[in-house]
């Protein structure tokens, strides 16, 4: 099959469609199952493997997946190709294996190299690792391996060109046998530039018994400064260098004029040029050869650069490089032009004269082959301007997530450093064993209108968190290698050259979880791995999926130094990996509930649906772990917050609401459950011993101050006893956090006996004591609403309760003035404020 561009017509409309010309996407596609542009096979793909979903015989149920998932980086799948960001995809398949069934459907929408299109063909091939295979059958005994089917989307072209080559199958041998015919080619046409003389110990060169030259391994390459005293170039390897231990010092000699300097002291040296690509002179930072590792008779040899290792360097940037290559002028962006300072400015600038021609020979022979990824691979991350000179230490490489120009570059041997990596994909391609089990699609996420609703079985998926990478300029020299480029109109960052904050975040991701709750069946799941450590990135993650429609019914971190997860129970600063697990509400259960709009029963809808989708027993080994999201405080937010995404007035008050669960529910040790539910928790509670895991909890407010007194008095106590500890725990508050005595904090939600010592009240006591701590905090609210300017200093519960009031008030103005005298960063920080804040301004303007 051939992509047409009437193929490329019927999709040209599609967001995200990428920066190309027609002739190079459909010169890079290989229809149906890859096109370098949105997929316009997609549908027949799901007609023909997908399954009608009907809510009548559909009889799918899956508790969310809460185990622990530890996975190394080491498997020679996940090496062969570095990307930005990738999840093991081992770990996924336990995903895939726990969620869905043989031929399901499984969709990513941020798939990067596409390791969830991996996890999901492996699941019909585990024999290729029998370790893991029976490591997984004990763990997880039910599972039931056979292949999924996977639709995996991106924006990037070099993300999806990756995920292409990691899951379609080809034929080793011939793979092998066309890269080292190109190699070798290579190598006959450009071998010399890597010649040597061989030197003996005291410095000369001489060919030696072999009478032969040695081949370079590497070069280093030093920044040249310019002394701010005495104008005087300084070589920074010959100044700060110790040539012995190589150690790097951080100041510095000038032997010049003796003044101590250091690599911020100082100004780059530029040296002019005439570039011949851009028929324009060019000044460039100037960098000079230093250290030259190579082999000799198969052992391996420093030396100095001599006077035909510097005419050679000199005889090679004279040459007219004959083969195409990139030219472009470096997108716009803080990471793609930091290096416009030192004359790095277009693509080409990036490499050295001897690797930018054997780079485009090699490009040039491969150009219509499987052989290319292999280049994509090094390129530019082995193999440019880029790669640091680690001191003989460790393997030289380049600073992950940026384009940092390093004062000491490693210009490798391109021919050595491709062969090995023609050997890694050789071991990849070996697992690989599907042709046609999945299908790319090149577009964004915020418009997957070729995919169709209610198709997908399970949704994984790694997105974009906010501004710690700039995927689009990073990927920006690899993506003029292809000659397509990224559409960043729809990309989901914080930027500030692309004129997006958290608030052009939070709306894009929100929009693109909309298309995945429309695709995704109803009483399915998705998980979403998501790395940040900002409250406010996590807060719009959680406030996109639920305006999407999906309710969330899990949230762990992943500990990377423990390999294990904990839930999060609050939303405090987030500094690990966050697994989310998030289902689609069945069809009938949204038009019952809308149904019942404005009456109690929508809470208790709610609230039955949610408990039947949460797990009912988690083991930690031998014990029983507590449940979250059964608590009662967290079956209350989430309720709130379903119905003010639907837009409905919120039935209950808290005191009403836990009322209700103790009379409608069955209750063991502090968590819900239906009455289907309970046997299988009590049978579990029999034969092992409870533990209610208790997250590592400080005080930086006034709801974990709350919720630090509640650990602490299971066992009453007096102010006395708990005074010191409580002081102990309070941690740097928020400047605008104003916190309530620990004497008011009690008095306001707990209860004192005869002998002075506080406790938690009875649950059939309590709701008198939630209501008149309510009604105190509203009024330090209209306090708020009383005075002028912007709002300083308060208490965050007042606000969150007037904004509650406010809501059922259909005050929704009020709110959005309110909101806009808090500082921001309370605002995007707070979940629950940001909710109101977010709904109410939709409902005004």
């Amino acid at each position: 099959m051939k992509l047409t561009k009437e193929d490329l017509d019927k999709v040209r409309h599609i967001e995200g469609f990428p920066i190309g010309e027609d002739e190079d996407i459909i010169a890079l596609s290989n229809p149906p199952h890859y096109t370098a542009c949105p997929n316009p096979f997609i549908e027949e793909f799901i007609k023909e493997h997908g399954k009608l979903y009907d809510e009548e015989t559909d009889d799918y149920h899956r508790e969310p997946f809460a185990a622990d998932v530890s996975e190394g980086k080491n498997d020679p799948i996940y090496r062969a190709h570095t990307y930005h960001t990738k999840v093991p995809y081992k770990a996924i398949m336990r995903y895939i294996l726990h969620y869905t069934k043989v031929g399901d459907i499984v969709f990513d929408g941020f798939c990067g190299t596409g390791m969830t299109g991996v996890a999901a063909q492996m699941c019909g091939n585990p024999d290729s690792d029998l370790e893991f295979k029976l490591r997984l059958e004990q763990e997880m005994p039910d599972l039931n391996w056979g292949e999924r089917k996977a639709i995996m989307s991106d924006l990037a072209p070099m993300a999806q060109y990756i995920a292409y080559n990691y899951n379609s199958k080809l034929q080793i041998i011939s793979f092998l046998e066309e890269g080292n015919r190109i190699l070798a080619e290579v190598e006959k046409e450009c071998g010399w530039m890597y010649e040597t003389n061989h030197t003996d110990k005291s410095g000369n060169s001489f060919l030696g018994t072999l009478k032969e030259k040695g081949r370079i391994n590497y070069t280093v390459w030093s920044d040249v400064f310019i002394c701010p005293h005495c104008g005087e170039d300084i070589v920074y390897w010959n100044s700060a260098v110790d040539p012995k231990t190589k150690a790097v010092a951080s100041s510095f000699i000038c032997k010049n004029c003796g003044m101590k300097l250091s690599k911020r002291s100082c100004k780059n040296a530029m040296t002019t040029y005439y570039d011949q690509n851009l028929q324009t002179v060019q000044s460039i930072s100037k960098q000079v050869p230093v250290l030259i590792s190579y082999f000799y008779g198969g052992k391996r040899f420093e030396k100095t650069p001599d006077e035909d290792d510097i005419r050679l360097v000199e005889k090679i940037d004279s040459l007219n490089i004959p083969y195409w290559y990139p030219t472009d002028r470096m997108c716009e962006g803080s990471e793609s032009r930091r290096n416009d300072k030192y004359g790095i400015t277009h693509t080409h600038h990036f490499y050295t004269k001897r690797n930018l021609y054997i780079l485009s020979s090699l490009y040039e022979k491969a150009k219509h082959s499987r052989f290319k990824i292999v280049l994509q691979s090094v390129n530019p991350t082995l193999i440019s301007k880029l790669v640091r000179y680690n001191m003989g230490k460790r393997g030289n490489g380049v600073l992950s997530g940026t384009l940092y120009l390093p004062s000491l570059s490693a210009e490798g041997d391109i021919v050595k450093i491709v062969r090995g990596k023609l050997d890694d994909f050789a071991k990849v391609f070996s697992s690989i064993s599907s042709f046609d089990s999945c299908i790319l699609n090149n577009a964004s996420s915020t418009d997957l209108s070729n995919i169709l609703d209610n198709s997908v079985d399970y949704i994984f998926t790694d997105p974009p968190f906010g501004d710690n990478l700039n995927y689009s300029e990073l990927s920006y020299i690899w993506e003029c290698w292809l000659k397509i480029k990224t559409n960043t109109t729809t990309e989901a960052i914080v930027n500030a050259v692309q004129k997006k904050g958290i608030a052009e975040y939070q709306s894009l991701m929100t929009t693109c979880f909309t298309e995945f709750f429309r695709i995704l069946k109803p009483n399915r799941w998705m998980t979403v791995e998501f790395h940040n450590s900002k409250n406010s990135v996590w807060n719009a993650i959680q406030e996109s999926l639920s305006r999407a429609g999906f309710i969330i019914a899990d949230v762990r971190t992943l500990d990377k130094k423990q390999g294990s997860f904990k839930q999060v129970t609050t939303t405090s600063a987030v500094k690990q990996d966050l697994v989310i697990s998030a289902y689609k509400p069945k069809e009938s259960f949204k038009r019952e509930f809308l149904s019942h709009a404005g009456s109690e029963e929508t809470a208790w809808d709610f609230v039955r649906q949610h408990l039947e989708n949460l797990p009912v027993v988690v083991k930690k080994g031998d014990w029983i772990e507590s449940v979250a999201e059964r608590q009662a405080f967290l079956l209350f937010d989430r309720m709130v917050a379903y119905h003010i995404m639907n837009g409905i007035a919120i039935p209950l008050d808290a005191s009403d609401f836990y009322k209700g669960l103790d009379a409608k529910f069955l209750k063991r040790d502090g968590m819900y459950f239906l009455h289907d539910q309970v046997n299988e928790y009590d049978t579990a509670r029999i034969t092992t011993d409870i533990e209610n895991v208790q997250m590592e909890m400080f005080v930086s407010d006034e709801k974990s101050a709350i919720a630090w007194l509640y650990n602490q008095l299971e066992t009453p106590q007096t102010y006395a006893e708990i005074q010191p500890k409580f002081m102990k725990e309070v941690r740097s508050l928020e400047k605008h956090e104003k916190l309530p005595e620990l004497s008011v904090l009690l008095e306001e939600n707990f209860l004192q006996d005869e002998a002075g010592k506080w406790f938690i009240p009875d649950v059939t006591k309590s709701g008198d004591i939630i209501k008149l701590r309510e009604k105190r905090l509203v009024k330090e609210f209209e306090e708020y609403l009383d005075s002028k300017g912007k709002l300083k200093q308060f208490r965050t519960e007042a606000v969150r309760a007037g904004f509650a009031k406010l809501w059922k008030e259909k005050k929704y103005d009020l709110i959005v003035k309110t909101a806009e005298r808090l500082p921001e960063k309370v605002i995007q920080e707070d979940d629950k404020l940001l909710m109101y804040y977010d709904v109410s301004l939709d409902r005004i303007e």
